[in-house]
């Protein structure tokens, strides 16, 4: 792959020289580049598939007129380049002021010079061949029996680089790098195929290999199997109300879902409306609705270094920090950015973000975490009598206000009298979201507590799928429906 560590902010000073130069009569005006190598590596059933590697670089070009702010995108990064899509964006601010709803004048510019500098970005990453070796060492470790029917090893690797000027005198240069390793085993006979995941999907950080090293990927592969194997033997999971105790990584689609997305505040504004819905919660609810239980405590927090979605800046320049969303149990702040808190009248935070140059940036979830109570998984097993632990996702749905959802799993094991018992396969569970949360009667410690991110949060018109890190200890949840497959 393209290996962005030896090059880092090569451009800096060439794009500092053609950004002064660019001639407008807007008011104000914004350049922001991105760089991004891309790299994944897949073993399926022991033989190496072809590598897939990228390379996309481009600028994104802001002018505001009167207030009115438009955007043009270009991959032509001279300086004619550049100054036809500074053109095109004052132009467009132009035609659009008589129509605009909010005066962006109000909006602070980012000032100063800045540098944020993501784990291990500077070193390079390991080789093809040596990712390729451990891909395969893991692969071979998948046991022989014929009821496997597939399983693979893989690695994502993207480096990301980027440098934002404003006319203000701004200068941001931000450089991360992404791991996505994943391991999947599928087991089936004459009547049933079971699949059992580690990562990928739902375990993404910032680093280097160490990124391995924090999943346990060694060794991983054969634990992999013999859990699909226990599914495929396993009964379905039984249907009815019980205590439903989820794990980290099934914690992070239920936070995605029924917290983050509903928070977004250019979806309470409306925004959304004709592609992923609206949201349940209202403008007017802030300090007001009781989201969940007084357990409940949710940050947006870019500190974590590791989590994927940790940055200093957003994309238009506003710095990051640690803010409440929810505290003990009631609804503090929307994810809104520095725009929506102006259109809203709402505190916001640093989350205006873009998946590329060629996108303008939006309102979006970034790390969204729960914050660790003082339980061990032990002890909140041992005050259930009748439950069930969920782990990893296997299926969603929910409805356009992010309310009513439905979401299954790959592994569940029953709880009875205070001991995990037998293996479940095709555990689902349902609920609305506000009634789920405030459901929430025990938050594990720190020691259940995993920093874990997706790379596919899909959103916007055009869409835009972005990073975002999710970070839970495991939570138990009383009385929740919960239902199994179809029997053959």
């Amino acid at each position: 792959m393209p290996d962005l560590s030896g090059s880092l902010f090569a451009l800096t000073a060439t794009l500092r020289q053609r950004f002064a130069a660019l001639s407008t009569a807007a008011d104000a005006h914004v350049l922001r580049h991105v760089r991004q190598a891309s790299q994944y590596l897949c073993v399926r059933r022991n033989v190496a598939q072809p590598p897939q590697l990228a390379l996309d670089e481009g600028a994104m070009l802001v002018a505001r007129v009167g207030g009115c702010e438009a955007y043009a995108a270009t991959s032509d990064l001279s300086q004619t380049g550049l100054q036809r899509a500074l053109d095109r964006a004052e132009a467009l601010a132009r035609d659009l002021a008589r129509f605009n709803l909010v005066n962006t004048t109000a909006l602070a510019p980012a000032e100063g010079c800045h540098d944020y500098l993501a784990p291990g970005v500077t070193q390079p990453f390991a080789s093809v061949r040596d990712c390729l070796g451990v891909l395969l060492a893991e692969a071979g470790q998948v046991p022989t029996d014929p009821r496997f029917a597939s399983w693979e090893t893989g690695l994502g690797v993207t480096e990301l680089e980027q440098l934002y000027f404003n006319s203000a005198g701004a200068e941001l240069r931000q450089a991360f790098r992404f791991v996505y390793p994943g391991v999947s085993v599928t087991a089936a006979d004459a009547s049933d195929s079971q699949t059992r995941t580690l990562g990928r999907e739902n375990f993404g950080q910032q680093g280097g290999m160490d990124v391995l090293e924090r999943i346990a990927m060694t060794g991983s592969a054969a634990r992999v199997a013999d859990e699909a194997l226990q599914l495929l033997l396993a009964p379905n999971a039984p249907a009815g109300v019980r205590d439903l105790l989820l794990m980290p990584d099934q914690m992070t689609l239920q936070i995605h879902e029924s917290i983050g997305h509903p928070l977004e505040l250019d979806r309470i504004l409306g925004d959304e409306r004709n592609y992923a819905g609206t949201s349940f919660v209202r403008a007017e609810d802030f300090g007001n609705l009781r989201y969940g239980s007084p357990l409940l405590n949710v940050t947006f927090d870019p500190s974590l270094p590791e989590q994927l979605a940790s940055y200093g800046f957003d994309d238009e320049g506003t710095a990051a920090s640690k803010a409440w969303l929810i505290r003990d149990g009631i609804l503090q702040r929307p994810l809104g950015s520095a725009l929506s808190a102006l259109r809203s009248g709402l505190p916001g935070v640093a989350n205006s973000r873009a998946s590329s140059w060629n996108r303008p940036p939006i309102d979006r979830m970034a790390n969204l975490n729960i914050e660790p109570g003082n339980e061990s998984l032990q002890a909140m097993i041992g005050r259930v009598e009748r439950g069930i632990l969920m782990q990893t996702n296997r299926s969603w749905s929910i409805d356009d206000a992010r309310n009513k959802f439905q979401f299954g799993c790959q592994w569940g094991q029953l709880i009875e009298n205070g001991a995990l018992g037998a293996v479940v396969k095709n555990p689902n569970y349902r609920g609305i979201s506000a009634n789920f949360w405030r459901s929430l009667k025990g938050v594990g410690d720190r020691h259940t507590f995993e920093v874990l991110g997706t790379p596919y949060c899909g959103k916007g018109e055009p869409n835009q799928v972005i990073r975002v890190g999710h970070a839970s200890p495991a939570c138990l949840f009383a009385d929740i429906d919960v239902f199994g497959g179809r029997e053959a």
